[in-house]
């Protein structure tokens, strides 16, 4: 689906069903210099159990134009207005890392547009080793090796190559789309304020192995959210929704339906 927001075109993957208005909208979003792409194992088993599914580009990113927002604050606002565009009252929100602070930020600000938050591999605060944005701003595909270092505990697993290397190729990829997002992640902090505004069902979930949210800093971020359940995932590390996306996508279908 191609509609626009701010004069440019915004894609939004959406299993190929549209939005049926009887039915319950989820968005997904994606990480750091990612696209839609990442939820392809997730969109459409969704969509089967009955639920409206867009997983966004975010703008600059994959199928979508413009360029990158260099906030999650800016990108929080830039959400809202695709709801009001498509006419959408209430959503449940599944962010992935950086995904998770633009769900978090949405909620702060939106809250009565929230039935549901279901972060997956994120906290409220994410700071970005100084070293991956420096290689990230000069167009160094080493940002790119070391995300898949941190981002996955078994990289070599991937038939085919790794995903994000695939989505991520190119100078131009990581200086102008990915070096933005690392630097919104490590900039935002409203996440501590943010979280006091969830009073929605909350469904965290986390990689045992995760090196970029490492799960004891997740589970203080959970701990944080009093109406909220926490599932770990044995044998994984940052990637969830490559790594273990079947057991996931059922622990977020069990958790909605409740």
């Amino acid at each position: 689906m191609i509609f626009q927001v701010d004069k440019q075109n915004v894609f939004a993957s959406d299993a190929g069903q549209g939005i049926d208005k009887n039915k319950h909208t989820i968005i997904l979003l994606h990480g750091s210099g990612l696209s839609h792409i990442v939820w392809s194992l997730t969109e459409q088993y969704l969509s089967n159990k009955d639920y409206n599914v867009l997983s966004l580009d975010l703008p600059g990113h994959g199928n979508s134009g413009g360029k990158c927002l260099l906030s999650i604050e800016l990108i929080s606002d830039w959400l809202e207005k695709v709801l009001n565009e498509l006419n959408i009252s209430q959503v449940t929100i599944i962010g992935h890392s950086q995904g998770c602070l633009e769900a978090l930020e949405y909620c702060f600000k939106y809250p009565k547009k929230i039935k549901n938050l279901v972060f997956v591999g994120g906290s409220y605060k994410m700071p970005v080793n100084q070293d991956l944005i420096d290689f990230a701003k000069s167009g160094d595909d080493q940002a790119v090796k070391l995300l898949m270092k941190w981002g996955y505990e078994n990289s070599k697993k991937f038939i085919g190559g790794n995903p994000v290397e695939k989505i991520i190729n190119s100078p131009r990829d990581i200086r102008d789309i990915l070096a933005v997002d690392l630097i919104a992640c490590n900039n935002y902090k409203n996440g501590s304020e943010a979280l006091k505004k969830i009073n929605c069902p909350t469904l965290f979930i986390f990689g045992e192995l995760d090196k970029m949210v490492n799960l004891e800093k997740g589970k203080k971020f959970a701990a944080l959210i009093s109406n909220s359940k926490t599932e770990i995932i044995k044998n994984c590390g940052h990637m969830i929704m490559f790594e273990k996306a079947f057991e996931m996508r059922e622990k977020i279908s069990e958790f909605l339906k409740k």
